[in-house]
């Protein structure tokens, strides 16, 4: 009984990699490299700070994609696993993950105070909201999640398995274990990101409201209301993707309940289909920024079509005159 229902949830961890994770996977590289392509195109998206903050964490979000839900497809979806095959992978895969993860993050929680802060009516706090503020944030997080993940290289390691001939690229550590569950995954990816962007979300709403009855440049207020609904519909999708996936692991961690095999099966399977919904997070800004904001889909077109693209035709028809 346990080996045949072991077989059909193993078949259905194959199902979900193969037709939910390369989809997600492709369109989420695909996606980020469009937002990098308009954030970095026009003169409006490069000197905002909210705009900054959301084209670093587009960058880093490729990484994650690449670094961890493409491998997880593949040990997943046709059970190859590249960690048990170098020691030098099982490591930098991890810290790359945690690196980019935590940056990715960071910056997500950045454009959600920007936001608070460049619709608040006082000037005392739009100050804040600046360009400058936004490079020194992004420069400093980055080298702390730097910092912060070597660990990584140095706690996982590859440790035979009882259950299989390969090993399998662990934690050995138990402190490192424990702080890598609790406090990274349930806090640092988890609840704490959750919390910021619900309160600086709601507070940003409430002032968006109020924008049209100040006197503010119309251009900078149409840019603010753009990006605030932006951020703010990711904020209600990316509370939803990133929960599940820190409660099923802490779950995951009690040995009473993982005991029962049948109860196993169906917390690594349930475990399995929220790793999918917390990659989608990496994967869904740019479809979300479609779908909401009908300024960033001119933005889009704008950007392909009439710079891009007649770049490359005037480039076209200059070459065989020189």
């Amino acid at each position: 009984m346990a080996t045949t229902s072991s077989s059909i949830y193993a078949s259905y961890i194959q199902h979900v990699a193969m037709y939910v994770g390369f989809p997600v996977l492709i369109a989420g590289i695909i996606g980020e490299v469009l937002n990098i392509i308009v954030f970095m195109s026009l003169h409006t998206f490069r000197q905002n700070s909210c705009a900054f903050y959301l084209l670093i964490m587009s960058c880093v979000n490729i990484g994650q994609l690449i670094s961890g839900l493409f491998p997880l497809i593949v040990m997943t979806g046709f059970g190859i696993d590249w960690t048990t095959d170098s020691l030098f992978y099982c490591k930098f895969r991890q810290y790359c993950r945690q690196v980019c993860a935590l940056i990715s993050l960071s910056c997500f929680c950045f454009a959600t105070i920007d936001q608070f802060l460049a619709t608040c009516f006082r000037p005392y706090f739009q100050k804040w909201s600046n360009i400058k503020v936004a490079r020194r944030l992004c420069i400093t997080t980055t080298v702390i999640w730097i910092l912060h993940g070597i660990p990584c290289l140095i706690y996982f390691n590859l440790i035979p398995s009882s259950a299989t001939v390969r090993p399998s690229c662990t934690i050995t550590n138990h402190v490192f274990s424990q702080y890598y569950t609790f406090c990274y995954t349930a806090v640092f990816t988890g609840y704490l990101p959750v919390t910021v962007v619900a309160l600086f979300g709601t507070l940003a709403y409430y002032n968006v409201q109020r924008i049209e009855y100040r006197t503010r440049p119309l251009v900078r207020r149409e840019l603010d209301k753009q990006l605030t609904v932006m951020v703010l519909i990711l904020d209600i999708y990316n509370i939803i993707a990133l929960l599940p996936y820190p409660v099923i692991l802490v779950l995951t961690s009690v040995t009473t309940i993982t005991q029962n095999p049948i109860i196993a099966q169906q917390i690594s399977f349930v475990s399995n289909l929220t790793s999918y919904t917390y990659f989608s997070y990496f994967a869904c800004p740019f479809y979300i920024y479609i779908c909401t904001s009908e300024r960033f889909r001119r933005q889009l077109f704008h950007v392909l079509f009439k710079i891009h693209l007649e770049r490359w035709r005037r480039r076209k028809v200059v070459a065989p005159l020189t």
